[in-house]
């Protein structure tokens, strides 16, 4: 299939999802830049994982569209441009990194040279034949991530990524992110951690199933007059409740 260009990586109009009788996201519409990497923040509970599995195609929804790379979330000829990981590991402990990936290869249709690839994009290489299940939380984040990147996916969609690992780890989970999106790859990433919005070529600021904000930071700082994110959010809070 040739690869389209578009403008738009991910575009969600009048999304409505409702789980055990609660609306979840009551209606909301953003757009995710193609080949940016764009941060979606805000508390635990606000929407994002379930945002996040919508775009992925595997969340039922009440009411709206959610299109990647121009096509419906879901469609199969998505499964090999899109990348998800979870905030859960989304490996076998009992393997070893290199089984892992070459497992998911295998399926993807790809072959030892796509692990060597990602071994190598996620620092790896060196645990390659250790199993997973001895791993650091960190080295286990690199492995689903890692998972994710066989065969070149056009848009990684990431959920909390970065959730308990350390300022090191974090910080080197986020130069990896930006030297993937730095080659064309859109990334979604969502995280609760304010300060990693910085990191960010454009934000996305959920609460309570609303969007808050759609906008840079530098402009998001500008309209409210804020000196950093977490002011910024909190601002944006006030205003929406009056």
């Amino acid at each position: 299939m040739t690869k389209e260009t578009i403008d738009d990586a991910i575009r969600v109009t009048g999304l409505r999802v409702v789980r055990g009788g609660t609306v979840v996201l009551p209606g909301i519409d953003l757009t995710v830049p193609a080949g940016k990497l764009v941060g979606l923040l805000g508390p635990s509970g606000s929407g994002k994982t379930t945002l996040m599995r919508a775009i992925v195609g595997v969340q039922v929804i009440a009411a709206g569209t959610v299109e990647v790379l121009g096509r419906p979330a879901g469609e199969p000829s998505l499964r090999h441009e899109v990348g998800y990981v979870t905030q859960a590991p989304s490996v076998y402990p009992d393997l070893t990194v290199a089984e892992n990936l070459g497992y998911f290869a295998t399926l993807l249709g790809t072959g030892d040279d796509d692990v060597d690839r990602v071994l190598e994009a996620v620092d790896l290489t060196a645990n390659a034949r250790r199993r997973v299940s001895n791993l650091s939380g960190g080295e286990m984040s690199r492995v689903s991530l890692a998972a994710a990147l066989l065969g070149t996916p056009r848009v990684l969609v990431l959920d909390e990524p970065t959730v308990g690992l350390d300022p090191v780890l974090r910080r080197d989970l986020w130069e990896l992110f930006t030297r993937v999106a730095a080659d064309g790859t859109t990334i979604l990433v969502s995280s609760h951690v304010m300060d990693e919005a910085v990191r960010c070529e454009r934000l996305l600021l959920m609460r309570d199933g609303r969007l808050l904000a759609d906008e840079t930071l530098p402009e998001l700082l500008a309209r409210t007059g804020a000196a950093d994110v977490e002011q910024a959010f909190l601002a944006l809070v006030e205003t929406d409740a009056r």
